[in-house]
């Protein structure tokens, strides 16, 4: 049953972060500001989740940086930004007038650039940034620390990375990939102090172009993402849930529809973001809102709580 005619209740936790809904963009795909207000209304997304923010400005790499593929894309961006003092300074403040609820994205090249953007937004003051509600640390980017590995590639680095970002204030969420033993990394992340899991971030993939025999994307490989890979988050999820059941989960990876959503509530996340779909419909997000309201309300599902995890009951 429904509440009182109302419709169902889509409220969520992800830790101590209460949402009004489960649905939020996923890091990269709608920029570092208000770039898609046009198309959406940021106060009625569970949140706004950034384009990942290093403490300095970073080029990203060489065009070409995106190119379709059957059900998704490789993307080879580079994580170019403006830096986080920049983005505190310029963007947030926009977002936060938006209405928003902000998680902002950092990643690093070394431990020291996690701390220092760590100690960025701790020291922040300046409007908006009361609406910054976590942030997500992207450990799954080259780490120079370690020969170019990436940091999530290793449990011991996960947690190093993890444990720099602690003077930030915030919750922090870990954001990993589904690389070698994700369950021994994400409770790696989780000893490092992660509230919270992402997963998972893009594949590893690459596409020649054949006319000239060479990579087709400017850096070579890239991060493979959208419906494809939905499964592969899927299986990510229902694996860390099952291995670390007290952990809130925020999954992401092929979500277009409300169906998907539920699908991967099901297999454990708390939330879900929406990201390559994006670039098909800028309004993709506020669609699988909707989509997953209409599921609920046709299956009697009153809670979100009923959901989440069910497929391990």
């Amino acid at each position: 049953m429904t509440r009182g005619g109302q419709g169902p209740g889509l409220e969520t936790a992800v830790g101590s972060v209460r949402l009004p809904n489960p649905v939020m963009t996923a890091s990269g795909t709608v920029g570092h500001g208000t770039e898609m207000a046009r198309y959406l209304d940021y106060s009625k997304l569970g949140a706004v989740v950034v384009k990942s923010l290093a403490p300095y400005e970073w080029p990203g790499n060489p065009a070409p940086r995106l190119h379709p593929i059957a059900a998704g894309m490789i993307n080879s961006v580079g994580l170019q930004g403006p830096g986080l003092s920049r983005w505190l300074d310029e963007e947030l403040p926009a977002l936060a007038a938006a209405g928003a609820r902000v998680v902002a994205s950092i990643w690093g090249r070394s431990l020291d650039d996690y701390a220092a953007a760590s100690d960025l937004l701790a020291s922040a003051d300046g409007p908006g940034t009361e609406a910054v509600v976590a942030v997500e640390v992207n450990v799954s980017c080259p780490n120079l620390e370690d020969r170019g590995r990436m940091f999530s590639h290793s449990g011991a680095m996960t947690e190093a990375a993890l444990a720099a970002t602690a003077t930030c204030g915030l919750p922090r969420w870990a954001k990993l990939s589904a690389t070698g033993d994700l369950v021994e990394i994400a409770g790696a992340a989780v000893e490092g102090g992660a509230c919270a899991l992402t997963l998972i971030n893009t594949l590893l993939g690459m596409v020649i172009d054949t006319e000239a025999r060479r990579p087709l994307l400017g850096g070579g490989g890239g991060g493979v993402s959208g419906r494809a890979m939905g499964p592969v988050a899927v299986r990510s999820v229902y694996d860390v849930r099952a291995a670390l059941p007290e952990v809130p989960i925020v999954g992401v990876g092929g979500i277009a529809s409300g169906a998907d959503a539920v699908e991967m509530m099901m297999a454990g996340a708390n939330a879900v973001q929406v990201g390559t779909a994006t670039f098909a419909d800028p309004r993709a997000p506020a669609k699988v809102l909707a989509e997953l309201a209409r599921w609920c309300a046709d299956h009697g599902v009153s809670r979100l709580d009923e959901l989440i995890g069910a497929a391990h009951e």
